[in-house]
């Protein structure tokens, strides 16, 4: 019988949790044993009792919890202080960060852990229902704009009043992956007039069918990975690309950008002599602030004003929806599972020759598995 764990996020302004209530009784109904540590849906105000309910075991000792389990679930990837109180068996699933987190890589191969990286889980339809990056990605999406309307000093929708008529405010945003659909979604049903850009073309009937307008933009031949990811441009072609934005950023009263590319540093999208062509009192949300920046001038955790104009770079997006958040990833987290549950012995059994762990398990028992990751620290001991 499997032993899974559930441990408190420790790291900070962290609102989610991995597990709710529900996900304990759909767990225990497969023959596992949960254990919970105290506490861990204190922020978005689920008490101990209501895991207990469901059968999970509240630990209030930390170090007890991270020693019995055979499985440790979590939003942020453990450190080394907590994975040295485990079993060495034990396997931890979680976002990773795996091309930015190598050092840590290292460690878990040469001390036997195994680690799954849940932003590494292949983008394909049977595993739409764990994919956590796009499902947080997507709350993402929601709560940029809601940030960006709180701060701006007008209203989003049209509106006609005795005193006069408003006019929409004109929201611009940049990437039409998963948060930007979303994005674009949200400031349309909020009467915000949208245009948006990507240099994937084929997004371009997503977006209209949106409601928003798509930025046509010749840069040459661009694309998509195999996991549906934007291509990395050229420099020739990310300076006509800030051209041809330019003048819609500077008419725009939000623009919100999303460009990230998995693995890589995110493209500089807006330089500052573009923001200062901006109305005094607009607003920016940089999707990847935290990553090194879409916008020149942004900081990572922090509202800055850049050329009079309010620069949102705080992440952790997500988390200010803590609750829908915690119920996506707990459902992602509980999918996964599933996959690799044995009816029969009442465990997880990880079969290395899937799909899914093929990508998604970075580390196991002493080896590499992640092909890509793996190339990494064997080109870096070169």
């Amino acid at each position: 019988m499997s032993i899974i764990g559930f441990v408190k996020e420790h790291a900070e302004n962290e609102r989610r949790c991995s597990i709710l209530p529900i996900n304990v009784k759909a767990y225990i109904k497969l023959g596992a044993t949960i254990l919970v540590e105290s506490g861990i849906g204190k922020s978005i105000n689920i008490t101990d009792s209501e895991y207990t309910d469901e059968g999970a075991t509240v630990e209030t000792d930390r170090a007890s919890l991270l020693a019995k389990a055979d499985f440790l679930m979590s939003i942020h990837a453990l450190e080394k202080v907590d994975l040295e109180k485990t079993k060495t068996t034990v396997c931890c699933m979680s976002f990773l960060d795996p091309f930015n987190a190598l050092e840590h890589i290292k460690w878990l191969q040469q001390s036997g852990r195994s680690a799954l990286s849940v932003e590494m889980i292949p983008r394909s339809s049977r595993c739409q229902k764990m994919d956590a990056l796009s499902s947080q990605a997507s709350l993402a999406g929601y709560v940029m704009v809601a940030k960006a309307m709180s701060i701006l000093p007008r209203i989003f929708p049209m509106m006609m009043t005795p005193a006069g008529t408003l006019k929409p405010s004109k929201v611009f945003v940049i990437g039409a992956g998963v948060a930007g659909l979303q994005a674009i979604a949200t400031a349309k049903r909020l009467g915000a007039a949208v245009i948006a850009y990507d240099t994937r073309e084929v997004v371009a009937e997503q977006v209209r069918s949106l409601g928003a307008k798509f930025l046509a933009i010749d840069i040459g031949e661009t694309g998509q990975t195999d996991q549906g990811y934007a291509k990395a441009l050229t420099p020739e072609q990310i300076e006509i690309q800030q051209q041809a934005q330019a003048e819609c950023i500077s008419s725009s009263d939000v623009v919100i950008t999303t460009a990230q590319l998995f693995g890589r540093k995110p493209p500089l999208l807006i330089k500052k002599d573009v923001i200062a062509k901006m109305k005094p009192g607009s607003v920016i949300v940089d999707m990847a602030a935290e990553n090194g920046g879409n916008v020149e001038g942004s900081v990572a955790g922090s509202i800055v004003t850049v050329e009079g104009v309010t620069v949102i770079g705080t992440g952790n997006w997500a988390s200010e929806v803590a609750l829908d958040a915690s119920q996506m990833y707990a459902n992602n987290l509980q999918a996964l599972l599933l996959e690799f549950w044995d009816t029969e012995t009442k465990k997880i059994v990880l079969n290395l020759e899937d799909d899914i762990l093929q990508t998604a398990l970075i580390t196991h028992n002493g080896e590499l598995i992640n092909s890509t990751i793996k190339a990494l620290l064997t080109q870096e001991s070169v």
